[in-house]
């Protein structure tokens, strides 16, 4: 099969240099445009582990680090100052979050982490892209849980006339587990792609047979069909006549990717999608080595990233205020972790704990949360930063604040409680009548009541036919029940589900229908 066609027949667009794929299920209602009204959150990822204390600098414990971080201490005469905040100032290379700070439109939050901190990147990554604790596996995001939230009966019936635009856009890379729900991608992609292959060929002419070949066929239809939808809007939206900034950089090709992801957020904001998470990511911050320049620590390469995320920030910011959208759109940065107080030989730093996080906009409480961090008289290579925030108390604040959620659905999409932070002005939540139509959108296949519930609840589904399966998953994404697994007719039935013997917590209900699938949360309580 040809998959170069079947990217291009499956709704693929191309805006900015980038190509859009569909990584959505079922299609079962029509499509219409319109105006958004909810707010929105650009997530910047910074892979690698960024240098905090190169990046938000603690000039009050400057004649310390000058011991302890010699091979890569910043001149103190060529730190940023942040007006009105004496004793911490930034890299040289971030003139243009100087500016964001000068605006009113910044915020930062020192020494974010958590408990008993991993220090490999790709474990480290998850934990923060799921929400997780240390020891704690789950199979959905902290993102994509808010979104299943948001839409519980995603994906079946979108888009529709209360949604018509994607959940969530991943720009250049792919849907990742923090965009995700218990399997379910509550977003798509737009990716760069250049792919020989050929991977569709006769997806329209071979007849759906009645087996595991009969049912991904199936499945790729319907995905195909949604994504031609989902691809129009897009389409639509990158052709509005929108006016850019000029101060997007170019002096990288890591400046010139993340300047053009963040181009494409503007303009599909711009342009009128609905769609509330945008997720962008730039890599290169794992700096064990040549994180400076030997002769100047003002330069080299960790300063042209920070250069990078931070003109690219400010002139995304630029963009939105000429576009008129900057109250509608909050951003946030995180890496997987931060590095060690101590450099090394290498004129670089090692893996570490606590980082400073980023909100930006017009909507957060400007100013510093936190206290320079403290550094302890007999540091060792092995020393880490201690941890002021939970970085799960910065996803609260945003749930709270610029999503508007209560705290009894923030510790449900979080998994337990974290306490919001001050760094969002929460005037202007969305009305209660956007976030009813929200919760009502699409079809409904699965509900439980009781919920929350002691011991029992019972599970009433809707199967259009054929293979049916109902499942009971963890917090932790593991199998607690299989109800069933087999042919059905058409119809509406229930199921008794009994949790006695289980711990209290968070649990999903699973029901899948051939290429129809819904996901509902259930809370198990003393």
């Amino acid at each position: 099969m040809n998959r170069r066609h079947f990217l291009r027949s499956a709704g693929t667009v191309t805006i900015g240099g980038m190509a859009v794929r569909g990584l959505s299920a079922p299609l079962l209602a029509p499509l219409s445009r319109s105006v958004a009204e909810d707010r929105v959150l650009v997530i910047i990822q910074l892979y690698g582990g960024n240098d905090g204390l190169n990046t938000v600098i603690p000039i009050s414990s400057y004649s310390q680090l000058s011991a302890l971080r010699s091979q890569v201490i910043i001149p103190q005469s060529s730190v940023l100052p942040l007006s009105g905040l004496s004793g911490t100032g930034l890299h040289p290379a971030m003139g243009g979050m100087q500016q964001l700070w000068n605006d009113g439109k910044l915020s930062i939050v020192q020494g974010v982490s958590y408990p008993d901190p991993n220090f490999s990147h790709f474990r480290a990554a998850d934990i923060y892209e799921t929400g997780s604790d240390a020891d704690q596996i789950l199979s959905s995001g902290w993102a994509g849980r808010y979104l299943s939230f948001e839409y519980p009966n995603y994906p079946v019936g979108y888009p529709n006339t209360n949604m018509t635009d994607p959940l969530a856009i991943r720009v250049d890379g792919g849907v990742g587990i923090g965009l995700q729900n218990m399997g379910v991608n509550m977003g798509m992609s737009i990716n760069n792609t250049n792919d020989p292959l050929n991977l569709t060929g006769n997806i329209y002419t071979d007849p759906v047979t009645a087996d595991c070949k009969g049912d991904k066929l199936a499945m790729l239809r319907t995905v195909q069909r949604q994504t031609d939808l989902y691809g129009n809007v897009i389409e639509s939206a990158a052709g509005s006549s929108c006016t850019h900034s000029t101060l997007y950089p170019t002096f990288s090709t890591e400046a010139t990717r993340l300047g053009n992801a963040l181009k494409i957020v503007s303009q599909l904001i711009c342009g009128g999608l609905k769609t509330k998470i945008y997720w962008v990511s730039m890599g290169g911050f794992d700096t064990h080595a040549s994180q400076v320049d030997p002769g100047n620590h003002a330069t080299g390469t960790h300063a042209n990233l920070l250069r990078a995320v931070s003109d690219n920030i400010r002139a995304f910011q630029h963009d939105l205020q000429i576009m008129g959208v900057e109250d509608r759109v909050m951003g946030m940065t995180f890496s997987e972790f931060g590095r060690r107080i101590t450099s090394n030989a290498s004129y670089g730093t090692d893996h570490g704990s606590a980082q400073p996080m980023f909100l930006f906009g017009t909507s957060v409480l400007p100013g510093m949360l936190g206290t320079n961090p403290v550094i302890p008289t007999n540091t060792t290579s092995a020393t880490n930063l201690a941890m002021q925030y939970d970085f799960r108390s910065v996803y609260a604040s945003v749930l709270r604040d610029w999503f508007c959620l209560e705290q009894h659905d923030i510790d449900t999409v979080l998994l337990n409680t974290y306490q919001p932070l001050n760094v969002i002005n929460n005037a202007g939540c969305i009305s209660t009548d956007i976030r009813e139509a929200n919760q009502n959108a699409g079809v409904e296949l699965l509900n439980a009541y009781p919920n929350p519930f002691v011991e029992r609840t019972t599970l009433e589904y809707t199967t259009l036919g054929g293979p049916t399966m109902l499942q009971v998953f963890n917090e932790q994404g593991q199998i607690v029940r299989t109800l069933f697994n087999k042919v059905m007719a058409p119809g509406t039935y229930k199921a008794d589900l009994d949790l006695g013997d289980m711990q209290t917590g968070i649990y999903y209900a699973r029901l899948q229908n051939g290429t129809n699938q819904q996901v509902r949360n259930l809370l198990k309580v003393r």
